[in-house]
């Protein structure tokens, strides 16, 4: 069977609530959703075209359709889309998963909901819903009351509850919208009300759960709508339950057209802790930060003080990859991965990660549940693992499959471990903990200033003894390994910006790898470098690119893996939590102080 059309941009909003999510197309079409978590079986899977049987998604199809408009609610998850049809009729269509709280912890079912308006004229609809089970592979059974339908998806039931007419929806036949509709997709469960006050009552206290959150938030004087709009996204990519955060809501969105590099994102990288913890905590976002910490801090004190880059969102350790033969991919551009191998890597920069993350335990007197002695000693033996391989070859933090050297990123964040530990000890009044740590930390920070560092190119260099360059070098004066000023990382930042930058993006490096020559700009990188230009001075060439890549985000404000050099197209997994972690901290370095406005 020909693959079903799929969306042919990520042009997609997100609406969640910590344990569901679901990506919608500009005419308001669920084209990616998993259930009964972020990790599961894609119910909702028309992003990567199924091949065995239509749909793979939850369309409104207005007939006649001429133009659409999309926008979220002011700072809300809750997506609003226009569909408009050639003879002036319009409908409007409203989605959100409920959230809010009440008895004491937050309602957040595996649900969405839908609100259909007539806006104009007699629009005529159709309601398409076709979720599918194992990855696309299955239609699930159905069975049907007067006022729902069941879905068997293995594993999880998906029941409609609706007050359309329940035939015409079952056999996706045409009508007339001549009132409010409401529609409710979720746990196989009865309503206790009507549908249709349920469906504006849970609109109201979500909207107000999400507005009470982002007046919570210390967001800079400049660029507000975007911070905002990065913020909630990344509230929405934590799974709550846990706590972790994962990588991006999808799998297998390839890196650049027919490039085969096509990944799972929807686990949770160690990596990321440092970076979320530092954007959430810069935001106040002291309860989502204290949850991710809490996952970190799970992993990072057990018994085996082996870490992996990764571990899934119930803390799964085993992640196995497989390709799925049943999607044909995104635009038809495979192979589409379950799973990521990744999981059985070394790479030695996750104990710096991990440290860095938790570090905030001990500082942060906002916290429910500071860090203490017992903690501190529960962190130690990753510090030690990070002393005895900071010179010892990994895969590196871009994850090479094809070839294992000492990363000097590695390594610094190696020395971040010791580093943090010697900072917390003295914190903590441990003073010879403090002499323990320093020592290590300096005997790491003298190895990479000899092997990490070229004087004769003056620059540092992405492994010890070679001569290329990796954006990950800008974080260098980021993590207090030497200061903005020195010369040495000025000329770093200076010969990355003349040999990875193209336009408006960078490359992440440009060698060939396991999959070739890279395509297309990492956008955490961008963000890193303009970061890098503020720490040596240069405000307004960091303030100019900030803004031609804010230009590149996608109609409501968000961001996927990576951009095209030439149009800024959108690429990778989405939406990023790293790129929009990457915004956050670039617009809370470059933005004006309140002050300077009042």
């Amino acid at each position: 069977m020909k693959p079903a059309p799929g969306n042919q941009a990520l042009d997609l909003g997100m609406v969640g609530n910590g344990g569901f999510a679901a990506l919608i197309d500009a005419h308001a079409r669920v084209v990616w959703g998993c259930v009964p978590a972020f990790d599961g079986d894609p119910a909702f899977c028309a992003l990567l075209q199924p091949t065995a049987h239509p749909g793979g998604d939850f369309a409104i199809e207005l007939e006649d359709l001429a133009s659409a408009e999309q926008h979220y609610l002011p700072n809300t998850a809750v997506l609003r889309t226009i569909l408009r049809d050639r003879h002036g009729a319009a409908v409007e269509v409203t989605d959100f998963a409920p959230r809010w709280r009440q008895y004491d912890r937050f309602y957040r079912p595996v649900m969405l909901a839908r609100h259909l308006r007539p806006l104009a004229g007699s629009p005529r609809i159709r309601v398409r819903l076709r979720p599918l089970g194992d990855y696309g592979a299955l239609q699930p059974e159905t069975t049907w009351g007067s006022n729902h339908i069941r879905y068997l998806v293995p594993g999880f039931t998906l029941r409609l509850t609706t007050d359309a007419p329940v035939r015409l929806v079952r056999e996706q036949r045409p009508f007339v919208l001549e009132r409010d509709l409401h529609l409710v997709l979720g746990p196989d469960e009865t309503l206790t009300q009507p549908v249709a006050d349920f469906v504006h009552g849970a609109q109201q206290r979500t909207v107000g759960y999400w507005r009470d959150w982002v007046r919570s938030l210390s967001i800079p004087l400049d660029w507000q709508e975007a911070v905002i709009r990065s913020a909630i996204t990344l509230k929405l990519c934590q799974y709550e339950e846990t706590g972790a955060v994962v990588a991006a809501m999808t799998t297998s969105i390839p890196e650049a057209a027919h490039s085969e590099r096509n990944w799972d994102y929807r686990y949770c990288w160690l990596r990321d802790a440092a970076f979320v913890v530092r954007a959430l905590n810069r935001l106040g976002a002291t309860r989502t930060m204290e949850s991710y910490l809490g996952y970190v801090f799970n992993i990072a004190s057990t018994e085996d003080v082996e870490l992996q880059p990764l571990y899934g969102i119930g803390f799964e350790a085993e992640l196995a990859e497989d390709e799925v033969d049943s999607l044909a991919g995104y635009r038809g551009m495979g192979p589409v991965r379950r799973g990521n191998l990744a999981w059985l890597q070394k790479q030695h920069d996750v104990y710096g990660s991990v440290v860095l993350a938790s570090t905030q335990l001990f500082f942060d007197l906002r916290l429910e549940h500071p860090g203490d002695a017992a903690m501190f000693e529960r962190l130690e033996p990753l510090g030690e693992r990070a002393f005895a391989l900071h010179d010892q070859p990994d895969a590196g933090l871009w994850e090479f499959r094809g070839r294992a050297e000492v990363h000097t990123y590695s390594s610094v964040m190696c020395w971040a471990a010791c580093d943090r530990l010697a900072r917390i000890a003295v914190h903590l009044r441990l003073p010879g903990r403090v002499r323990y740590w320093r020592e290590r930390a300096d005997v790491i920070h003298a190895r990479i200033i000899k092997e990490g560092f070229d004087a004769g190119l003056g620059h540092f260099v992405d492994t010890f003894g070679g001569e290329r360059l990796d954006a990950s070098l800008l974080l260098l004066a980021d993590f207090g390994f030497i200061k903005a000023d020195d010369p040495r990382f000025v000329g770093t930042v200076e010969a990355i910006g003349r040999d990875l930058k193209r336009g408006h993006g960078l490359f992440r490096y440009i060698a060939p790898d396991d999959f070739g020559v890279p395509e297309t700009s990492f956008t955490i990188c961008t963000f890193w470098y303009i970061d890098a230009l503020a720490a040596i001075g240069r405000i307004d060439e960091a303030r100019e690119l900030f803004e031609a890549v804010l230009q590149r985000r996608n109609p409501l404000g968000l961001l996927s893996e990576d951009l095209a050099f030439e149009d800024g197209e959108a690429w990778g997994n989405f939406p990023q939590t790293y790129s929009h972690v990457g915004l956050i901290i670039a617009a809370m370095r470059l933005s004006r102080s309140w002050q300077e406005a009042t």
